[in-house]
């Protein structure tokens, strides 16, 4: 039977997942894949003398829901089951103690596992503060900060097995001394961006915060506390701080703990990248999901969960992760030793927003709510009684004793956890495409243009897609009028019951989100991943709000994006000023063929404009003939030198020679305009592509809109009118009509990314930061 699978999904599989030979040629179908991990998964029952009929039984129920989208296991295990590497997990935390010993063998640590395929999480809240005396040496300590931008340097240097880059988790302490300059260490987003950073904050803290008290900083290494801070005020500029660019997320260490599964091994103090997985010291986890999208059937012409389905998949899940902690390959001796304690696993879903939609019942609805606390409850009831069914077979897991579960009437159970809401970016588009994880739809349907051949393509929910066509109601102009508005909410061609259905994420308001979210943390073991979104407007205090009612309603962490945010942040952050100009002769250079560009005078007039790109500030200087003629181009950058600077004077060359050749103005502009580079800006409610698109906008605000004011601004407007529907309409239709939150392009495809689930990710091949 052949697979169904989208064609996006065998972009990722063929980019990512299947196997290479020594020069980069695939060299493994998909259903090869599913066969490899199927195999290689099963075979741990031989540990437990099962027969070869029924290990091949359960390999070929691992390859059916596998391969028919029904479950997908992290990504680790999909790309090293049944190979050599083997290294299955995607989660760890590692231990930071106060001293250079423990910090570098955590470094060394750090790099072997982000070279296997993992992220890591660390808490630098044992590290004692800056400008504290080291008792040892009698120097100064450099404090958590400085220790974790050397943890953020040898993660940049290290590939994570050829497919992306090391991710980590910084977390400190509220009562940490260094809390405030914590909160603070990401404003300047062109540091330390291998983190993801999250405060840890104790019920104390939380209660100090919503009385307006004051809380006492503790010194790690001794315990005594040495200052006093307004919770409030600490409360208050971790909001402003995660308004302005996202960061830091917030957990709430007290309620993980409360809920530590083996509280005598000692505390929770970190979690994973994403924030989804709370573990020890040593501890890792693996990770599944359910795809509920391709759960549904038919009951009375009506779409409804299969729960027989659920629970045969769920049983089937459990297994399958217990099975991966046996044939798991780990980076560290201490890892393979602590994870065999616990068995932790993290089962959980994808493709909730798709199903709900399919079912035609909105995400925030209560009917929805409802039917979340249904199913999760579901899911983890069913998990345990299959992790019950393998501890009669195996035996608890070998810290039973040191658990929570070690009581009269406790359950006997395999698996210290069992349960995780994990961000599903690649695995849900390999997957579906359906929803990731349990967030919203990221948009109903979007243009994503082709900048090779000029092209458009139109990208639309699969879920939305199949409702239209069952209506006769699916047009290609429709879903590019859709794209344009980019929900359907404004769009009178779509139905009203469809329009309230299919709801994208920033249909959505936030006090919705973190309800969604807290409904799936009451019956998740460990933690939930979830990106609460907020419109560009939104403001600090509507942040603030959000992040009271996670506490309130139970969640163990909580993570926002204000739609923009980041890119608003590099504008605040560029390079020094600069009016130096480049003397640069470009006199003598002529053109080919019958165009001669025009000798240079003696005297020319100009104006310097700055853009702000995600490089730096950039300044162009467009100079004008007599005649009031463009005659040519000069730029400098605040960091001078390099490839990008010596590309920039290509540019200002080539730009100079065609207006002294007197080529149009407006076909100078369509070759520069929308040329995309990985690191994107905002300049004055515009986005700026690349340093190209910067130039493009300033010879056209000079050259092109400076005419309107000369009487002649109908042909200007026709000029402008034919550049946003030739070059930029697709684009900036992507970038400003989603209202997703969009941070980039991404640098291995030059898709969309975004930021989703605590993490920034393309919709296209996959790739993450995570």
């Amino acid at each position: 039977m052949a697979l169904k699978l989208s064609e996006n999904s065998l972009r990722v599989l063929e980019k990512r997942y299947l196997k290479k030979d020594e020069n980069g040629k695939v060299v493994e179908t998909p259903r090869e894949m599913f066969e490899r991990v199927a195999k290689a998964i099963a075979s741990a029952d031989r540990i437990y003398k099962k027969s070869e009929e029924e290990i091949a039984l359960l390999e070929k129920y691992f390859f059916e829901m596998m391969s028919g989208l029904e479950f997908m296991p992290n990504s680790p295990t999909l790309m090293n089951a049944g190979r050599e590497l083997s290294q299955l997990s995607a989660c760890f935390v590692l231990p930071i103690d106060d001293s250079m010993d423990s910090i570098f063998d955590s470094i060394k640590s750090t790099a072997l596992i982000h070279k296997s395929g993992g992220g890591t999480g660390f808490s630098f809240s044992r590290l004692r503060p800056k400008s504290s005396t080291v008792r040892s040496t009698g120097g100064i300590a450099s404090g958590p900060i400085s220790f974790m931008k050397v943890f953020d340097a040898a993660t940049q240097a290290v590939k994570q097995g050829g497919t992306r880059r090391g991710a980590n988790m910084g977390i400190l302490r509220v009562d940490h001394p260094d809390i405030l300059d914590f909160i603070s260490c990401k404003e300047n987003d062109k540091e330390i961006n291998n983190f993801n950073i999250s405060v840890a904050v104790t019920e104390d803290f939380m209660r100090r915060a919503i009385k307006n008290e004051e809380y006492d900083l503790i010194m790690p290494n001794n315990g005594k506390a040495v200052k006093k801070l307004n919770a409030r005020m600490v409360f208050d500029q971790m909001v402003k701080m995660a308004h302005k660019n996202g960061e830091p997320g917030i957990i709430f260490i007290d309620r993980i703990n409360n809920n530590n599964p083996t509280p005598k091994l000692g505390k929770i103090e970190s979690t994973n990248p994403c924030g989804e997985q709370p573990l020890l010291p040593y501890e890792s986890c693996n990770l599944g999901s359910i795809n509920l999208y391709a759960l549904l059937k038919d009951v009375n012409g009506r779409l409804e969960i299969d729960w027989d389905n659920v629970r045969r998949i769920t049983h089937l899940a459990v297994h399958f992760l217990d099975n991966v902690i046996e044939v798991n390959k780990y980076p560290l001796p201490e890892i393979d030793k602590m994870t065999r304690q616990t068995r932790k696993v993290g089962l959980g879903v994808m493709g909730w927003a798709s199903a709900l939609a399919k079912m035609m019942i909105a995400y925030d609805s209560e009917e929805a709510l409802q039917l979340a606390d249904k199913v999760m409850s579901f899911i983890m009831n069913e998990a345990r009684k299959e992790s019950v069914n393998l501890a009669k077979e195996r035996g608890t897991f070998p810290a039973f004793k040191e658990s929570i579960y070690d009581k009269e009437g406790g359950l006997k159970l395999r698996n210290a956890t069992l349960t995780t809401i994990a961000p599903t970016g690649t695995i849900s588009i390999i997957a579906g495409p359906c929803s990731s994880g349990i967030e919203p739809m990221f948009a109903i349907s979007y243009i994503r243009a082709n900048v090779l051949d000029n092209d458009k393509m139109v990208e639309v929910e699969p879920a939305f897609k199949e409702v239209m066509e069952e209506r006769g109601l699916y047009t290609r102009k429709l879903m590019e009028k859709i794209a344009e508005h980019g929900t359907l909410q404004s769009v009178e061609d779509v139905p009203e019951d469809i329009r309230k259905v299919f709801v994208a994420a920033h249909d959505i308001t936030p006090e919705w989100h973190i309800k969604m979210q807290a409904v799936f943390q009451k019956y998740t073991d460990n933690a939930v991943s979830k990106t609460v979104n907020f419109h560009q407007d939104a403001s600090i205090e509507d942040v603030r709000e959000v992040y009271l009612l996670a506490y309130e309603l139970g969640c163990k962490g909580v993570t926002i994006y204000r739609d923009k945010s980041r890119d608003e942040q590099v504008l605040s952050v560029g390079t020094k000023d600069t009016t130096k100009q480049t003397n640069t002769n470009v006199a003598a250079a002529q053109m080919a063929g019958k165009l001669q560009p025009r000798p240079r005078p003696e005297v020319v007039n100009g104006t310097t404009t700055k853009v702000s790109t995600g490089c730096g500030n950039l300044y162009v200087t467009i100079n004008t003939d007599e005649s009031n003629r463009p005659f040519e181009v000069f730029t400098s950058m605040g960091k001078a030198g390099g490839c990008a600077g010596s590309q920039l004077e290509a540019i200002g060359r080539l730009v100079s020679l065609a207006f002294r050749a007197g080529v149009d103005v407006k076909v100078i502009v369509e070759q520069l305009r929308s040329i995309r580079c990985p690191s994107p800006s905002w300049e004055k409610g515009s986005r700026i592509f690349s340093c190209a698109d910067a130039i493009a906008r300033v010879i056209e605000r000079r050259l092109i809109q400076a005419k309107v004011e000369d009487k002649i601004a109908a042909e200007v407007a026709a000029v402008k009118e034919d550049l946003l529907s030739q070059v930029s309409r697709s684009e900036e239709q992507l970038e400003d009509h989603i209202t997703g939150n969009i941070v980039g392009v991404c640098p291995d495809c030059g898709g969309v990314v975004r930021h989703e689930e605590g993490c920034v990710k393309c919709s296209a091949c996959g790739y993450t930061k995570c």
